[in-house]
């Protein structure tokens, strides 16, 4: 049964990036340009949430939002690179946690989609490792490039919640 894969010894390779931030745009963004830059297989937004910390050797209140990014563990230090470079806060929130049980579909998906793609005119992708050129033998740039469509005829695992182009009537 999909999501029932506790004894899943890949899980733990896995991680769940979250930060927050100060508003719901910057939030968006960030999830946004992780994704793209496929950094994390998703990220998502949630908030507003009350926040109460120190800083300055004050206490501060804020309305914040979260963002939790699900990524494999090794792309850990590209994202949280990536969420430093573009965060607005001077010490952003940037924790990981592992998972240590997830489906193994699911889990297939966030490595599917979070590896780097060829270098225009390479002819060779990277590796879930991340390093160039140890693509899967004959594997060549058409094979690792991404779809002409916007959807493709692969069926992908998706968030629970999130209803895909066949769940919705038209």
């Amino acid at each position: 049964m999909a999501g029932n894969d506790a004894d899943n010894p890949l899980a733990s390779e896995y991680l769940q990036v979250q930060t927050t931030t100060d508003s719901r745009a910057e939030a968006m963004e960030l999830a946004a340009g992780a994704v793209r830059a496929r950094l994390a297989a998703c990220g998502q937004v949630a908030g507003p949430v009350a926040s109460t910390y120190w800083w300055n050797d004050e206490i501060e209140r804020a309305e914040e939002w979260f963002v939790f990014f699900k990524l494999p563990a090794h792309r850990y230090a590209d994202l949280a690179a990536y969420i430093a470079e573009h965060h607005s806060y001077d010490e952003p929130e940037i924790l990981a946690t592992p998972l240590v049980a997830g489906s193994t579909t699911f889990l297939s998906w966030i490595a599917e989609e979070t590896r780097p793609a060829a270098a225009p005119g390479s002819g060779t992708a990277e590796s879930d490792t991340g390093e160039p050129g140890t693509a899967e033998p004959g594997t060549t740039e058409a094979d690792t490039a991404e779809p002409d469509t916007a959807e493709s005829d692969v069926p992908r695992p998706r968030e629970p919640g999130v209803a895909s182009p066949s769940d919705v009537s038209g």
